[in-house]
């Protein structure tokens, strides 16, 4: 009877000391503030808004006047093309992109004021206006769109969003845009995945009116490039064209200029 009196109190004095320990950590934690927390529970912890995420998105490449120098490598089946290209934009409303190289090409223009789209064609000396309908339309044979290369599309005024939670694969924020009633244009969805504190862009899949995933657009090459941490590669992949694969790679970039 000793014995088992004796270890049904050494049992209680063990569950004593556990719950001494429990609540000595969590008067820890209450106490010394997320930075005491497991990186996961910091993570949410921190969780970005959709409105500080949309503005940063928005806002990544555009400034009171961006110039930057572009590679663009466009992969088909068939044959694979490489663009050298100089852009320039003011703001959200103005955007010029012109061809370097090769050669055959070079001059080739496009330039964006506002809703306007026009290309200059210098084999043939002719400036010809992109209707608003092919604002969504190839550039250049790349799987890349004209809205697309002149940023006249924003999360903000477009779309609405909201922050679904975390994402496994890639790691991050899930944040989904979908259009807003009434506004023309190719995706019904976007769905994307940001980095924890909500500032770079990792992975961005696409969705059709008929919300079928149509392409996926991956984020690669974190850099600081004039005062701004952005991706300085991006890889745009259809998925209902296979074998077809267009990469874009920011060669310099300068903000403000």
């Amino acid at each position: 009877m000793a014995r088992s009196l004796g270890s049904r109190l050494g049992v209680s004095l063990v569950r004593w000391a556990r719950s001494l320990a429990a609540l000595a950590l969590l008067v820890t934690l209450l106490a010394g503030g997320p930075e005491v927390l497991p990186p996961a529970a910091r993570a949410q912890a921190a969780a970005p808004t959709v409105a500080e995420i949309t503005e940063r998105l928005d806002g990544l490449y555009r400034s009171s006047g961006t110039i930057a120098r572009v590679e663009l490598t466009i992969a088909t089946p068939r044959q694979t093309r490489m663009l050298r290209l100089r852009s320039w934009a003011r703001g959200e409303e103005r955007a010029l992109i012109v061809i370097e190289s090769p050669a055959r090409e070079a001059g080739t223009a496009t330039l964006r004021r506002d809703r306007s789209l026009w290309n200059f064609l210098p084999r043939i000396s002719r400036t010809i206006r992109v209707p608003p309908s092919m604002m969504l339309s190839s550039w250049m044979g790349s799987d890349f769109t004209n809205d697309d290369l002149t940023q006249s599309s924003s999360y903000r005024r477009d779309f609405d969003g909201a922050v679904v939670g975390r994402s496994e694969s890639p790691a991050g924020w899930l944040v989904r845009y979908d259009a807003r009633p009434g506004v023309v244009g190719l995706w019904r969805r976007i769905e994307l995945v940001v980095s924890d504190d909500g500032r770079v862009p990792v992975l961005a899949r696409h969705f059709d009116r008929s919300m079928r995933l149509s392409r996926l657009m991956e984020f690669h090459d974190v850099a600081e490039q004039d005062g701004r941490r952005v991706p300085t590669r991006f890889v745009l992949l259809p998925q209902d064209r296979p074998g077809h694969r267009t990469e874009m790679r920011y060669l310099s970039i300068d903000f403000d200029a």
